[in-house]
Parts: structure tokens; C-alpha cells; sequence
């Protein structure tokens, strides 16, 4: 529990702002920076069950049990940070008489990325999209912005023309569990808002489209697609005839992205042009 003392210092509050707050609004300010905080967050929702499925008992969009129709619903619950405590997480594994693939397997829970916060403006819009990503130096190999269907921006960027296709695809994604998201990798599918981001550097307007594979849990939601760097980026930008730009000096992406980690040089990127991968 935050001191007195330590909320003033901690967010910069003189004595009289804190004391004038009264306890809700006191509640709402620590839950900001709480290792344990309530947050409106996607779930698997089951009505005919009452209840919140995990992913494990979701087969097909129907609940194992019972065979109930599975949705995706944002719920208010409790969250942890564990970002603000990835570290310790990490360090305490190398204490653990476990074996080297279980502990990989709780690397990869704990999830620690080291990377970047970017920022695209909406065009016609006062939002901005931020996207995390742990390759800053590919942001001139952007070509498509992809976003988690159950992002809060895809309803109010959506334009008319694109309503329908948008409302519909969301339907059908949350019929699946995140597990099925992610592992079908071979089924190519993704819808355009009909919106456009703004590259930060270039000024060129950028598609936005949502796709099943993003999901709103993970990250911002969105993605800042470089389909010359990423495979799964390089399949959905041909299937929907998007723009590649190559950003890799001598690396012939003609038949699929370079996703090698070896350091080649950058090309059609500005001011990072001659620079190392």
C-alpha cells in the first residue's frame, strides 16, 4: 500500500489535490500503479455455463462441456502486472531444480520484450494507434497496420462502406478461443476498416485492417506490419495484394520475408539507410 507521502511524490500531487479526492476516486488513482489492479479485460465467456472459460476448454467455438456457443466479452476483473516484476521472475528460474523445457515454457509465459512504443495518427481523426514493437528499425518497411478485432478504435474508424464485412468478421472471431487464433496460421483472414494510419516518418497513409491473429489481450492490440521482415506480415500482404516494401540491401524477398537475425544493411529507410540490420 502507497504511503501518504509516497502518492504525493509518486505522482507529482501537492497535499491538498490528494485530500480533496474522495475514496473511489483515491481507489482509481492507485489501482494505476497496484502490482494487482481491476482492468476491463477479453474473456471467453460461456452464458449457458455462467461463466469464464480458459482456452483449454474450448473446442471449435463451443464449450467442452456441454458444447455452448463461446464468445469473446470484456469483463472487469483483477490483473496482475507482471511486466513490473518480469525480471525477478526470470532471475528466480535460474534458482529452480526444473528442467531446462519447463522453464523455457515459463520464459515465454512471463513474456519479457524489450523494444518500442510507436505511434501512427488516424487520418481524419484525432486517435493515434500505438503499437509495440521490438524492431524500431524496420518502421520504414511498414506497408499495413493490423488491429485485434476487439480493439476499441475498429468500431469508430470503420467506415460505412466497410461496416457490414467489419461486424461480421468480429463475429466470427470471437466465436474462437485465443489458442485458435494463433495456431491457424495457414488460414489467411483479415478484413479492411476502410481507414487509413498515418506513417509517423514518411506521412504516407497506411491501410488498417483487423485480423483474428492480433489479439486485444496481447500488447496494444495493434501491429505495425513490415511484411519484408515477417512471414506471417509477407502471406497476408500478398493474399490481400498490399504493397511490400524491401528495406533489406541484397535480400530478395520475392518468394518470402527475410527473417533471418543475420546484420545486412537497410535500404529505403531514410535516415537509417547504410545501417546495419
Amino acid at each position: 500500500m502507497l504511503t501518504p507521502i509516497a502518492i504525493i511524490i509518486f505522482l507529482n500531487l501537492v497535499p491538498d489535490e490528494w485530500n480533496a479526492m474522495g475514496a473511489l476516486e483515491k481507489e482509481e488513482v492507485l489501482l494505476k500503479y497496484r502490482l494487482t489492479y481491476l482492468s476491463d479485460t477479453e474473456v471467453n465467456w460461456c452464458s449457458a455455463l455462467g461463466t469464464v472459460l480458459a482456452n483449454d476448454e474450448i473446442i471449435n467455438g463451443v464449450s467442452e462441456r456441454g458444447g455452448h456457443p463461446v464468445t469473446k466479452k470484456k469483463m472487469r476483473q483483477w490483473s496482475m502486472r507482471i511486466g513490473a516484476y518480469a525480471n525477478r521472475l526470470l532471475e528466480g528460474l535460474n534458482t529452480l531444480d526444473w528442467s531446462d523445457s519447463l522453464k523455457e515454457m515459463q520464459r515465454n509465459w512471463i513474456g519479457k520484450s524489450i523494444g518500442a512504443s510507436v505511434y501512427f495518427d488516424v487520418e481524419k481523426y484525432q486517435d493515434r494507434l500505438e503499437v509495440f514493437t521490438t524492431r524500431p528499425d524496420t518502421i520504414f518497411g511498414v506497408t499495413f497496420m493490423t488491429l485485434a478485432p476487439e480493439h476499441e478504435l475498429v468500431q469508430k474508424i470503420t467506415t460505412a462502406e466497410q461496416r457490414g464485412a467489419v461486424e461480421n468478421y468480429i463475429l466470427e472471431a470471437a466465436k474462437k478461443s485465443d489458442r485458435e487464433r494463433q495456431s491457424e496460421v495457414k488460414n489467411i483472414s483479415g478484413v479492411f476498416t476502410g481507414a487509413y494510419a498515418i506513417h509517423p516518418f514518411t506521412k504516407e497513409k497506411v491501410q488498417i485492417w483487423i485480423g483474428e491473429y492480433v489479439l486485444a489481450g496481447y500488447g496494444t492490440g495493434a501491429v505495425m506490419a513490415v511484411p519484408c521482415g515477417d512471414q506471417r506480415d509477407y502471406d497476408f500482404a500478398k493474399y490481400f495484394d498490399i504493397p511490400i516494401i524491401n528495406i533489406f540491401d541484397q535480400i530478395d524477398i520475392s518468394e518470402s520475408a527475410y527473417t533471418e537475425k543475420a546484420s545486412v544493411g537497410l535500404i529505403n529507410s531514410d535516415f537509417l539507410n547504410g545501417l546495419p540490420y
